[in-house]
């Protein structure tokens, strides 16, 4: 068995121009997991977002959506986790994804950032560590490097933002598994779905 999660992640950049933007999509996992369990996110200064918690069989399970800019995401992560002592092995962090196609969400553990720089700011800001959870969306790439900030700046068609919903609609059934630690089973579950 893996590290259980206890604290869940969700990256995007902050504001009404960017909450339906690609780039947003691992917050509106943690926003649909929050709905799943009854959760109301609130502003909490000390940790550089929102946050909100549940109880999952008899542990305490912290949500937190920086509401710092993606390349400060660290800064919220780190704050959050150091108070509450949640070693980066215990955290899920819900990210945007280049490299899979909407509809598709992968579960894995560890790796490198791949140049998104909210990984990146969290990575730095834990002391180089690269040993957490990630949950993957996938958003599709435009084809070209040149393409990738106006790609993930702006909002998915809504046949694509359809296929994104649906993997996380997955990914917050099979997130259970991950909160016991059982990380093959998550994976197993989640990496084979195709919306």
């Amino acid at each position: 068995m893996a590290e259980p999660v206890r604290l869940i992640v969700g990256l995007g950049n902050p504001g009404r121009e960017y909450e339906d933007t690609r780039h947003n999509a691992g917050v509106w996992f943690v926003d649909a997991l929050a709905r799943r369990q009854g959760v109301f996110l609130s502003e909490d200064k000390k940790y550089f977002g929102l946050t909100g918690t549940f109880t999952f069989e008899g542990e305490t399970i912290r949500l937190l959506v920086p509401t710092t800019f993606m390349n400060r995401s660290g800064q919220a992560t780190a704050a959050l986790a150091n108070f509450f002592k949640i070693p980066i092995s215990q955290i899920l962090v819900a990210h945007d994804e280049l490299d899979l196609p909407p509809g598709t969400a992968r579960f894995k553990l560890g790796g490198g950032h791949g140049g998104h720089n909210g990984l990146r700011d969290i990575i730095s800001k834990h002391g180089n560590s690269r040993d957490f959870y990630r949950l993957r969306l996938g958003i599709g790439h435009p084809g070209s490097a040149a393409l990738v900030t106006p790609h993930v700046l702006n909002k998915p068609s809504k046949a694509d933002r359809d296929l994104i919903e649906r993997a996380i609609d997955e990914a917050v059934y099979y997130t259970p598994d991950l909160l016991r630690g059982d990380l093959d089973t998550a994976m197993n579950r989640l990496n084979g779905f195709k919306a």
